[in-house]
């Protein structure tokens, strides 16, 4: 069956290395949870076809078994013979089963509409992954937005000690100094703050002679 489109869409998958081939390479692949579909020829044997079920178990992945013998998936795929592949792209699970919906619907279309959905989650995470790394690339950040005012960060608060009635009352004009004032708290002119004989402060008007000397 060289134009068969299901054994050219195998054959593709290996050229790809989408394809692993033999019951020991689909038992890593479904371990390491790399596989999308395990599939069986249709004269595999009974250990054959447990093995498979196993493999699918254990990699949480769906297994079908395909129209075409040993001789005719071995001589596809350039082997002897071929009794189990898996595919490790969901791609090429989906358009595998999609074509043997097409062929079989009954056995093989809910397998596809599954594999299809898959298929669609993942081609999305992938746009999704380059469009991130596009955008680094370019070096596309968020817009720039002013940073918030302090104002905005914190409400205002009271400086440590303060309090409304904390605030000393303003003393009265004369007390705490030795200048002399009026009852206007004005310092009056002439006024004298120097130190008296015995340490005492005189704070009396300078009488003047002529040539500006005190008495």
């Amino acid at each position: 069956m060289p134009n068969d489109p299901i054994l050219h869409l195998l054959g593709l998958a290996r050229k790809a290395g989408r394809l692993e081939i033999g019951e020991e390479p689909v038992g890593a692949a479904c371990r390491a949870r790399h596989a999308r579909l395990v599939l069986l020829a249709s004269d595999a044997a009974a250990n054959t076809r447990r093995r498979c079920a196993h493999f699918g178990q254990a990699g949480n992945v769906l297994w079908l078994e395909l129209p075409y013998t040993k001789a005719e998936l071995g001589f596809q795929l350039g082997r002897g013979s071929c009794a189990m592949l898996a595919l490790t792209d969901a791609g090429f699970a989906a358009s595998l089963t999609e074509k043997l919906a097409a062929r079989d619907p009954d056995h093989y279309a809910p397998a596809a509409q599954q594999l299809r959905l898959k298929a669609d989650r993942v081609l999305q995470r992938q746009q999704e992954r380059r469009q991130h790394e596009k955008n680094l690339r370019q070096g596309q950040r968020k817009p720039w937005a002013p940073p918030p005012s302090q104002a905005e960060q914190a409400p205002a608060q009271p400086r440590k000690g303060s309090s409304k009635h904390s605030h000393s009352k303003p003393k009265p004009p004369g007390q705490g100094t030795s200048a002399s004032f009026d009852q206007a708290g004005t310092r009056r002119p002439g006024s004298s703050s120097r130190p008296g004989p015995g340490g005492r402060r005189l704070s009396g008007t300078i009488s003047k002679k002529r040539g500006g000397f005190p008495l």
